[in-house]
């Protein structure tokens, strides 16, 4: 029976490491506790024996008491005192490690989750679009405390474990028959474990994934809030959770009444023990080889063995629950990110911006052929436009090069040296990127700008936000720079927030800018504003600026048209708009529909 992997338990191990002082402290608490322990039955002892029956005073307890041996009312005092002594003693180290194991599990369950969270980070995004979010979460939250916990039975095992054996040696010594009794119900315990063991490994997986999706289903719906709203379905979300959490609390109360079955179990088996100590015990004390107070001692110690046997049943039965968690965890940990930095990566200290892609091809997971030959270089300062159809890979292509996907084939050169021989921290710092999507975070609006660069001060702030033309309207606000943006930015407009976006560009620096179609969802006013901060923006920066209307790109030394994955055209838009290929077809399309006049609307009709 192997039900303690013994590779999670060394594994484990090296969290302790940071807290040593801590865990030598827990050894000697624990240690310290077992032998406290040990001294409990003899007040009793002293009571029955020396008190009530007026049995001799062992030398050893006369030479600690003295005359006071004598004295029948002098016992009785003193085994009361030894009682509430060693009962205070007992509940003190019980304090003290409570104490001890307390701060060793809460800073190695932070200590955990923070390793979780930042590996979690450093996956590919490729990894992060096939898994939920939420799932995730569940995780870093809900299991991120396993190996805290299988740490804290190690002293609860061990305590037991000295109990037991200094008790049953004690036992032994006064009685051999009785205590070899109290023996007989070990292989029986030993069964029990290893059968629970085996067979609820896959139940406990079971709950535990059930429980994770329940997780991951409140976080995607309140993630997607405002198409609940919009469409309504705040029913449909809440049957959605309360279905799937349904299932997970009934699959919970089938291994729960599993799990009390095997209590239930180990109960009985320890009970029937303690019945044969307790006859056969009577049994010598009528024939006069134990004294009451003997047997009292005994059936207390084997009671107290008894007790640390089931907690290590108990204990080795929990543990599933932990290895299941720390099965899922160490998976997340040993999984390695698709994109990482190549043996000899070296850190780049900054970029000229020359951009070159060489033959590049790339394929997502399911689905092939995204790029195909993509081949076309950028000089230092010049703005690249990306057009083509949805679905063409623009968002792919601009992708590659800060390395949130790596090519299949092909090469991506910066500054004529290969972008895997830069390490990633410092390739995506030669990078600024404004997305279609202002993504903010829920803090002010100078700590969302500072993200660009955490050591700004707030006067590189202001001038950051100047540059963004976000200044004036952030100075209306209440609270200014101050004021509080909510989850994802939602207490100000959409246009506000993709000014702080181009802001925290700005504050970077970067040499090579990446504009992923930044004015697509806003007004035509707001676009101009947003367009006079990025023209300020572009300059002296090598620029790829995915464009959804072609007239912003009147100023793009270099259009990319994509089809396909295939880059079926490049040129200024002079020369693109000369041929008859597929840019002068969306160009036209465009302008067209931009000519087109308005359908009149019919006269209503009149009513008689």
């Amino acid at each position: 029976m192997s039900v303690i992997p013994l590779n999670y338990v060394v594994r484990v191990l090296r969290y302790l490491r940071p807290h040593w002082r801590l865990a030598a402290s827990a050894v000697v608490l624990t240690v310290l506790a077992s032998l406290a322990a040990l001294l409990t039955p003899w007040p009793l002892k002293i009571v029955v024996d020396n008190v009530l029956q007026q049995h001799p005073v062992s030398p050893g307890l006369k030479g600690l008491l003295g005359s006071t041996a004598g004295s029948r009312v002098g016992l009785l005092v003193f085994a009361v005192v030894a009682s509430l002594f060693i009962a205070l003693v007992m509940n003190g180290l019980h304090v003290l490690n409570n104490y001890v194991n307390t701060k060793i599990d809460q800073h190695i369950t932070l200590d955990f989750r923070s390793q979780l969270f930042l590996h979690a980070q450093r996956l590919s995004l490729a990894f992060h679009d096939r898994r939920r979010s939420g799932l995730l979460i569940y995780m870093i939250n809900n299991q991120g405390d396993a190996p805290s916990g299988l740490l804290m039975t190690i002293p609860m095992l061990g305590e037991s474990a000295l109990t037991l054996i200094g008790m049953f040696w004690i036992s032994f010594r006064m009685d051999a028959n009785l205590a070899l009794v109290s023996l007989a119900v070990v292989p029986f315990l030993y069964y029990s474990v290893g059968y629970y063991a085996t067979h609820i490994q896959d139940r406990l997986r079971y709950v535990r994934n059930l429980e994770a999706e329940s997780l991951a289903v409140i976080h995607e719906s309140l993630s997607m809030m405002r198409v609940v709203v919009a469409f309504g379905r705040e029913e449909h979300e809440f049957r959605r959770f309360r279905d799937q959490t349904a299932t997970a609390v009934g699959e919970r109360v089938r291994v729960t009444v599993r799990q009390t079955v095997f209590t239930l179990a180990v109960n009985m088996i320890t009970a029937i023990g303690s019945a044969l100590v307790l006859g056969l015990g009577a049994y010598h004390v009528l024939q006069n080889r134990l004294t009451v107070g003997d047997m009292l001692v005994v059936i207390a110690y084997i009671a107290a063995v008894y007790k640390p046997l089931e907690t290590i049943s108990y204990t080795i039965g929990s543990l599933q629950d932990r290895f299941i968690s720390l099965r899922s965890t160490f998976h997340l940990l040993d999984r390695e990110s698709d994109i990482k930095d190549s043996p000899h990566a070296r850190a780049m200290r900054h970029a000229h911006g020359n951009v070159a892609f060489e033959n590049v091809a790339f394929s997502y997971s399911g689905r092939s052929d995204t790029l195909k030959d993509i081949t076309f270089e950028a000089e230092p300062g010049q703005a690249i436009g990306i057009v083509g159809p949805t679905g063409a890979g623009k968002s792919t292509l601009v992708s590659l090069l800060p390395r949130f996907y790596d090519p299949n084939a092909g090469r991506i050169l910066l500054d004529g040296t290969d972008t895997h021989e830069f390490t990633l921290q410092s390739l995506r710092q030669q990078i600024s990127i404004v997305l279609q999507e202002p993504l903010l975070f829920s803090g002010s609006i100078a700590e969302n700008i500072r993200y660009g660069r955490l050591d700004a001060t707030m006067g590189e702030i202001m001038e950051a936000a100047r540059a963004a033309n976000a200044h004036d309207f952030i100075m209306r606000l209440p609270k200014k720079y101050e004021t509080q943006l909510g989850e994802r930015g939602a207490a100000i407009s959409g246009g506000e927030r993709q000014r702080i976006s181009v802001a925290r560009a700005f504050l970077k620096d970067a040499p090579i800018l990446i504009l992923d179609e930044p004015t697509s969802s806003v007004d035509s006013k707001t676009e101009a504003v947003i367009l006079d901060a990025l023209d300020r923006l572009m300059v002296g920066r090598t620029t790829f600026m995915i464009a959804h209307r072609l007239s912003t790109l009147h100023h793009a030394d270099l259009i990319l048209v994509l089809n396909g994955g295939r880059l079926v055209e490049q040129g200024t838009q002079e020369d693109l708009l000369r041929r008859e290929g597929l840019y002068r077809q969306l160009y036209n399309a465009q302008i067209g529909a931009l000519r087109k006049p308005q359908a009149k609307t019919p006269p209503a009709p009149v009513l008689v």
